[in-house]
């Protein structure tokens, strides 16, 4: 506004002509006059910048970031260059804080997995005079580390859940309905007859009975498809992030329960394969493994993957394979392979639905394009329900759920298997 009335004093006293021409410069030179003024009002040293973050965050969850900064202007306020894998504000406001500091948070977002570098910062304040805007980039230095989601299994409600399904009053209820021996005891009236040891009881020439218990120690192999299609957004994370926090908690079901834990990633070829341990001690390689794993822009080949895995694991178990197909005629490879895999093994084949292609169906179109829209989605829906469809008939269990329901319906899955005795 102050450029703007000098240059319209220029104008008039060139335009007036005579002695007033003469003074058609006095306008700017008085306003570089009040710009110096205002620079050196301004003018302070250097700041130092405070970025405190936290040491590890999970993957799509929201922290904070506190800033601390001295000697700060009125009005100061920063921002960010975010990386790839963090998402957060445009501008955050400094409060004034004691000891003449001041202080700012700043909502940040994981949305990847990995480690994340904060390298500067971008502060923005006006001059005392309002004449000047400063923009300095301060070096930050901060690091973020985005890890897997465990938040349910440092809550303890998976060992909860488990804990309470197959080791409380239910496996008490189910004495003689499993497939392990655990001890013989007397028969009494009221007992299954068919719990009944005949050669035990001729010999002893008394009516002795088996009592057996859930078999333990099955193995459970996780298998991660972690091509392409697993990148692909979903509630604001990537499908094999997803896929990645229902594996863990799964993982950590099955160590609770008293099996062994292995795992397996692929994409156009296999990757890595982990055979199955006991304990915390395989949920803790899974979760360091999947910690690493990383993106990829690579074809899934599910011929080759899948043949490896059964070539990998001779005895019979429970496999969790997180996949996804497009339409039915890219998943007929992936079909014939999981046919193979379900003659000798027990299949959860889990998928992750799209809330917003669901969306899509349910919202009436307005124009031809938003029929065409509509068209697509529901034509993509029916084959996804077709592929699933040819899966359950063989034999596979399916677990086909939204985002924040995937991991609760696999656990549910797992437990009804170990309490049916399918493995």
């Amino acid at each position: 506004m102050l450029a703007l009335a000098a240059l319209f004093l220029s104008l008039i006293a060139v335009l007036a002509g005579g002695a007033a021409r003469a003074a058609a410069g006095l306008p700017w030179i008085l306003l570089a006059v009040a710009v110096a003024g205002d620079l050196a009002l301004s003018w302070r040293r250097r700041r130092d910048l405070v970025v405190e973050t936290p040491t590890e965050v999970f993957v799509g969850e929201t922290v904070a970031l506190h800033l601390e900064i001295d000697r700060a202007p009125p009005g100061l306020t920063a921002r960010f260059d975010w990386p790839h894998g963090l998402r957060g504000g445009d501008e955050a406001l400094f409060a004034p804080a004691p000891a003449g500091r001041a202080t700012a948070e700043v909502a940040c977002r994981a949305i990847r997995r990995g480690v994340w570098r904060l390298d500067h910062v971008w502060l923005r304040w006006l001059s005392r005079l309002k004449l000047l805007e400063f923009v300095p980039r301060l070096d930050a230095g901060a690091e973020i580390r985005v890890v897997p989601n465990i938040r349910l299994v440092q809550s303890g409600q998976i060992t909860t859940t488990v804990q309470s399904s197959l080791f409380g009053a239910k496996e008490n209820r189910a004495i003689g309905e499993g497939s392990e021996f655990q001890q013989l005891r007397d028969f009494v009236p009221g007992m299954d007859i068919k719990t009944i040891d005949w050669k035990r009881s001729a010999r002893r020439r008394s009516l002795v009975a088996k009592e057996l218990r859930a078999e333990r120690n099955h193995h459970v192999i996780v298998a991660l498809d972690n091509g392409y299609l697993m990148r692909e957004e979903i509630a604001g994370l990537p499908k094999i992030d997803h896929a990645v926090t229902a594996a863990l908690a799964t993982a950590w079901a099955a160590a609770v329960g008293g099996d062994l834990v292995g795992y397996y990633s692929y994409d156009v070829k296999p990757r890595t394969f982990a055979a199955p341990a006991p304990g915390r001690t395989a949920f803790a390689r899974l979760r360091h493994w999947t910690a690493e794993l990383s993106y990829v822009s690579r074809e899934t080949n599910h011929t080759l993957a899948l043949s490896e895995l059964n070539a990998r694991t001779p005895k019979r178990s429970l496999i969790v394979v997180f996949t996804d197909f497009v339409d039915t005629t890219s998943a007929e490879l992936l079909i014939e392979n999981i046919a193979i895999l379900a003659r000798r093994h027990l299949l959860i084949f889990v998928t992750i639905r799209d809330p917003e292609l669901e969306a899509l169906v349910e919202t009436p179109p307005e124009d031809l394009n938003g029929a065409a829209t509509l068209v697509a989605a529901n034509q993509s829906i029916h084959e996804r329900r077709l592929v699933l469809e040819r899966l359950t008939r063989m034999g596979v269990t399916i677990v086909d759920a939204k985002p924040e329901a995937v991991t609760a319906r696999l656990i549910s899955t797992y437990l009804e298997i170990k309490a049916r005795e399918l493995i």
